[in-house]
């Protein structure tokens, strides 16, 4: 709506809000999609004589600053929908149900991978086939790579992340597109189009296409490379240290990977940081890694030659482990080398194989133990968890077991059956990552990053931009789980009242604020955030069906690569509300709520409560109210339910503030029982600065 007036020095100036907006007294606007509304606003005041030594010829004084909780508030009730959102709508791809649009496409790209690690060098030297599927109505002009290991560099940009050894980093040495060979040291072309590429030093490279690949249709890359993998105690950060001397590696994003193109902004082109992961396709991985005979290798995916490079006794033990929960040695400590750990030879290539992913990670070392468990995966049975290690690091996989298999067990039963036919944890200098079916972690993080195989490894999400849909998910879920691992009933209480000692920290962007670029307090808006706002939605609409509704949202999801307006929508969808006023005060901005009780005054059998907001966001009414243990009996109200035989908890919905006001009177009726407590918020649900205000008397 337009919205007119005329200000104190004549001029006319016009303010607009956006539908969806809210103004209160005392000059009330009402929603109002489909019209526009004229509105008087209060007088300014008059200008002052002067503005001091500054003062312009002419020009009033500006009025002074009010309080914010004395200007009535502009609330929003819907979501922001920016281009890209909005182009995905109009091309039927995704829709405002949540789900997936009758239009919706993504790439698959396919990898064929051999690798050779020389630990003298602590290099892999490797050549690949990728095979990408257009999947898209598009011409794509052009393939984004993505080339991690050049963060190593000395030369790219970095986010907090410190390499623990500059090296030379993605070094592609040779080239093709559909069998054509692309001149590396060639400038960028100007003029007509020619095959050629750019940025083969940086994160992020780009190869020109002649001809753009059709719509529907496929291309073959073939791509020669060698990288070294950094080592020493100086790495600081996740992925920067990636071997410990020459006997033990455990590479990550170690390969040329093709960088996700969707319906959303086309070529995802984000520069890798550091801190910030991933937005990868998801595709078939057939990746053949060849070590020295004795070195056992773990990865992502199933070992497809297990008669070469096991021996008879690792290979026997090994199928007896589905058989029961206890934990199988596959290879013990004193079993070292070739012949001993492995089958004998020089070298070995270990094969393996994995459909549907959008990673591919490994580990090797010359010594590691090998032990393995199961898990039993609802609707699909037992499968192996593997575990490799050092010896001398067995005391931190002591309980890697039983905590990474009630993971997969409890997560498989509330969201949905975990996909993948393993799981393997890998032991090394990165201890908190996860990757398909891989995560490189001791018992420590476990849970945590076995919750990844839900996102962002089976709902693949852009980390890079909206990490809190999988950080910080796994954070709400690791909650979850440790109360089911001691038996008892998770404690959401408190939580998304605890934001509002953050709100206002200048610090803090919102979470829809890209994650790459989070700065300092990217950690808060990417894992902890989350977690006190799914609180605060379960204070509204109970916890139970805020996880329904996100099952519910995995199975939509699984192995596609949905925004936040997805989530949004299809919780919306599944809760039977219109919550986007929820959703745009916590994921657009970083206010709060600031809730209080204002007085209570009691007449008869009525109490008239005063509750104050002081905060931008709104939340629903929700008082406590404690009565003397003796007296009148307890009328009822249609928006109070008994908690006990002294305790009633009363709610009046969100609505009550959509008119702008600041206050809320609130009306007690139940008879004339004495009432000797009110509290606001009795779960702490809602963000508070100080919640001693909540309570009358105080």
């Amino acid at each position: 709506m337009i919205v007119r007036c005329a200000l104190a020095s004549g001029l006319l100036a016009s303010l607009t809000l956006a539908p969806g907006w809210t103004m209160g007294p005392p000059a009330a606007a009402t929603k109002s999609p489909a019209s526009t509304t004229a509105m008087s606003l209060p007088a300014m005041p008059a200008p002052a004589a002067s503005f001091g030594a500054a003062a312009v010829a002419g020009r009033p004084a500006p009025a002074p600053q009010q309080e914010p909780a004395a200007v009535p508030r502009a609330i929003r009730r819907d979501v922001p929908l920016t281009n890209a959102i909005r182009g995905a709508m109009a091309a039927g791809t995704r829709d405002f149900s949540g789900r997936p649009g009758p239009a919706y496409w993504q790439l698959q790209a396919d990898y064929t991978i051999a690798a050779r690690l020389d630990p003298a060098s602590q290099t892999i030297t490797g050549d690949e086939t990728i095979v990408l599927h257009n999947n898209s109505p598009d011409e794509l002009s052009e393939i984004v790579l993505r080339l991690d290991h050049n963060i190593f560099r000395a030369t790219v940009p970095r986010g907090f992340s410190v390499p623990a050894e500059t090296t030379e980093g993605m070094v592609v040495t040779r080239l093709w597109v559909d069998g054509q060979a692309v001149d590396l040291g060639a400038p960028a072309a100007r003029g007509p189009r020619r095959l050629g590429v750019t940025g083969l030093d940086q994160t992020v490279a780009s190869i020109s296409l002649a001809t753009p690949i059709a719509p529907r249709s496929t291309a073959r890359l073939e791509i020669e490379w060698r990288t070294k993998l950094p080592g020493g105690p100086d790495g600081r950060g996740h992925r920067m240290t990636q071997r410990w001397d020459d006997t033990l590696f455990q590479p990550t994003q170690w390969y040329p990977r093709i960088a996700k193109y969707d319906d959303l902004r086309g070529w995802d082109t984000s520069v890798y940081l550091g801190p910030a992961e991933f937005y990868n396709n998801f595709g078939r991985f057939d990746v053949r890694i060849n070590v020295p005979a004795g070195w056992i290798v773990s990865g992502t995916g199933v070992l497809q030659n297990p008669e070469e490079v096991l021996t008879a006794a690792a290979r026997e033990r090994l199928s007896r482990v589905l058989d029961a929960d206890q934990i199988t040695t596959i290879v013990g400590p004193d079993e070292v080398g070739p012949g001993r750990a492995t089958a004998p030879g020089e070298r070995l290539v270990w094969h393996f194989v994995a459909d549907m992913v959008n990673d591919f990670a490994w580990a090797t070392a010359e010594k590691f133990v090998w032990q393995a468990t199961r898990a039993t995966i609802p609707g699909k049975g037992p499968i192996p968890i593997h575990m490799v290690f050092l010896p001398e690091r067995a005391n931190l996989f002591a309980n890697a077991g039983p905590i990474s298999r009630h993971a997969l067990e409890f997560y498989s039963d509330l969201w949905v059956p975990y996909p993948f036919p393993q799981l393997t944890l890998q032991d090394g200098p990165s201890a908190g990552m996860e990757y398909p079916m891989v995560i490189n972690s001791n018992q420590g993080a476990a849970d945590h990053e076995v919750a990844h195989q839900w996102w962002p490894m089976m709902v693949g999400t852009n980390e890079t931009w909206y990490g809190w849909m999988d950080e910080g998910f796994d954070q709400y879920m690791n909650i979850l789980s440790a109360a089911h691992w001691r038996d008892t009933e998770p404690d959401l209480d408190g939580l998304g009242q605890s934001y509002g000692r953050i709100s206002g920290d200048e610090s803090e962007p919102p979470m829809m604020w890209a994650a790459n670029y989070g700065g300092p307090m990217y950690g808060f808006q990417t894992y902890s955030k989350t977690p006190l706002m799914l609180s605060m939605l379960g204070g509204i609409v109970g916890d139970q069906a805020v996880q329904r509704a996100i099952a519910g949202y995995a199975e939509a999801w699984s192995f596609k690569h949905p925004s936040p307006w997805d989530f949004v929508f299809f919780m919306n969808d599944a809760l039977g509300q219109d919550l986007g006023w929820f959703w745009y005060y916590w994921l657009w901005t970083t206010e709060s709520v600031d809730g209080s009780i204002d007085e209570a005054v009691t007449s008869g059998s009525r109490t008239m409560v005063t509750v104050r907001q002081d905060g931008q966001m709104p939340s629903p009414v929700v008082l406590e109210v404690r009565f003397a243990r003796s007296g009148p009996a307890i009328d009822p109200l249609p928006n109070a339910r008994m908690v006990d035989a002294t305790t009633a908890v009363v709610t009046w919905p969100v609505d009550v503030w959509f008119d702008g006001s600041r206050t809320f009177t609130a009306e007690l009726d139940f008879g004339g029982r004495t009432i000797e407590r009110i509290t606001f918020d009795p779960s702490r649900r809602f963000p508070d600065r100080d919640p001693a205000d909540n309570v009358w008397p105080r």
